[in-house]
């Protein structure tokens, strides 16, 4: 049980530090474009980018893949900003809710994500025979973590929506460029080449 504790924390913490903020900035660009009743489909965005995150995490925690860490490094401000950019594009088109695009945004840059993390999961379960369980309990915490940041996304959408009375437009312009101005100082600060 403290295994799972531990493993679970750690995924937690992950998406909780503020320190390291890319993880919530990109759920921010993901969740911005849905309303606090469409939580379901909210839901599944979660889980994509979970389970994206979590087979990158697996491929290199069983030394099935291996990436300059220079390169991902720079990929996820990209990731963010790519995001950010389809948000404003399609922020003018009443068949956003429709779209899927951010669904598989979700599981495409969840991937990415993983990726920016495996080294450091690698060092944390070292040489155990059972990675499998780390990983789960760690992808658990991860949901949490990221369950917790959209639905603080979705409440704020409300309050800004119904009671502020900010246009649906303009709630998505304003958050997408905001994580934008981030995305662009982090890959700037990022450049490998």
């Amino acid at each position: 049980m403290d295994d799972f504790v531990l493993y679970f924390k750690m995924g937690l913490n992950h998406v909780l530090d503020f320190t390291a903020y890319d993880h919530i900035l990109f759920l921010i660009v993901l969740a911005v474009v849905f309303s606090y009743y469409e939580v379901k489909k909210v839901l599944w965005l979660v889980t994509l980018f979970t389970l994206g995150h979590s087979i990158t995490l697996a491929l290199s925690a069983y030394g099935v893949l291996t990436i300059s860490m220079d390169l991902i490094e720079f990929l996820i401000p990209l990731t963010i900003f790519i995001t950010g950019v389809v948000n404003i594009i399609n922020s003018n088109k009443t068949s956003i809710k429709k779209d899927n695009t951010n669904l598989i945004l979700a599981l495409f840059f969840g991937l990415i994500h993983g990726l920016g993390f495996s080294n450091y999961f690698k060092m944390m379960i070292g040489q155990e025979e059972d990675k499998l369980f780390p990983l789960i309990e760690f992808a658990l915490g991860i949901e949490l973590a990221q369950i917790i940041i959209v639905f603080g996304i979705l409440i704020l959408g409300l309050v800004f929506q119904n009671f502020l009375k900010v246009t649906k437009r303009d709630w998505i312009l304003v958050c997408s460029s905001i994580v934008i101005g981030f995305a662009i100082q982090m890959m700037m600060e990022r450049v490998f080449w």
